[in-house]
């Protein structure tokens, strides 16, 4: 049977929809449920309330349309049922004309359609069940309209997250990069001097790393500082903050640390270093891959970021003059 269309035509259904029928009156069941076939729906026809309630729970229909009057199970009670299960099912009501006052009040219960029945032309039932159809679509567009916003703005958090990372982390090494250093370093300062604590800074240079560089590569130059990274990671406490600095220098801002514990930590990460077994390490001014580092602690070396740096530059830079390998604060 044809169904209207917005020309006035009929228009044949693309895509059958699930339909569940439930009426007690045989000839009526049947008759509802050829018209709706015949339009190419999948139809499902039972004669009670409770056979229509067990079916919607096994294999929820797209639709339902069932009789306000039944025994045991009513529609109304049906309708309640199905919305408990699914709050966006589409319930149609059959209703005589005696009934039209229940069935409207169906409808503020959450029914989306009423028929009158005796039908006085079946093509009423395709007209309601084709304007169903269209709203059942509605709901699933709108559904995967939600699902593929959830979707993007998911992936648009995972995008700023990462964007967020590789705007506070060096690329190469992992380790936080000289910006977001700069910027906890005027944090601790204000926190140190508001709560009168204490902080220590350390400046690290790898001795010869351009040597190094043009007798291994490039790449193997990369490899050492990244090994260099995990050194600093593993030996450092979760509250530290160690940063790539720029090309082979880093940074480490050691929170609650006063300038002899900072000196202690300094000389582990220097040793750790020179005896680490770098590939072609051998071919080293010294034999070894070694750092140069310069210590500063907060009053005592300087109470801004300015004066902390210059005084760990200097220290590193007096460790570099004097030899290498070696560390000042």
């Amino acid at each position: 049977m044809p169904v209207p269309g917005e020309d006035g035509k009929g228009v044949q259904n693309t895509m059958p929809t699930r339909i569940l029928v439930a009426d007690d009156e045989d000839t009526l069941r049947r008759v509802v449920s050829e018209v709706l076939s015949d339009d190419g729906h999948q139809v499902t026809a039972v004669g009670s309330g409770e056979e229509a309630l067990e079916a919607f729970r096994e294999s929820p229909a797209n639709i339902v349309i069932t009789d306000i009057v039944m025994k045991k199970l009513s529609g109304l009670d049906l309708l309640k049922e199905i919305k408990l299960l699914d709050p966006d099912a589409i319930v149609i009501l059959m209703t005589s004309h005696a009934s039209i006052e229940t069935a409207t009040s169906a409808l503020r219960s959450g029914a989306y359609d009423f028929l009158i029945k005796p039908f006085e032309d079946l093509e009423v039932i395709s007209a309601v069940v084709n304007r169903a159809v269209d709203k059942v679509r509605l709901l699933s567009d709108n559904k995967s309209l939600m699902q593929d916003l959830k979707r993007n703005a998911e992936e648009l958090e995972n995008l700023n997250r990462d964007l967020r990372e590789m705007a506070i982390h060096d690329g190469l090494t992992g380790l936080h990069n000289y910006r977001f250093f700069r910027d906890a370093l005027e944090v601790e300062v204000a926190r140190a001097k508001r709560h009168d604590r204490i902080f220590s800074v350390i400046y690290m240079d790898v001795d010869n790393f351009k040597q190094y560089n043009d007798t291994h590569g490039h790449p193997a130059g990369d490899e050492l500082l990244k090994t260099l990274a995990q050194i600093l990671r593993k030996r450092s406490r979760a509250s530290s903050i160690c940063a790539r600095y720029g090309g082979e220098e880093f940074v480490v801002l050691l929170p609650e640390t006063d300038k002899d514990g900072a000196l202690q930590y300094a000389e582990v990460i220097r040793r750790t270093v020179a005896e680490h077994p770098f590939p072609g390490r051998e071919t080293q001014p010294l034999g070894f891959v070694s750092l140069s580092l310069g210590v500063a602690a907060f009053p005592t070396d300087g109470d801004d970021t300015k004066a902390l740096l210059g005084h760990a530059d200097r220290a590193l830079y007096r460790a570099k003059n004097e030899g290498r390998n070696r560390l000042f604060g």
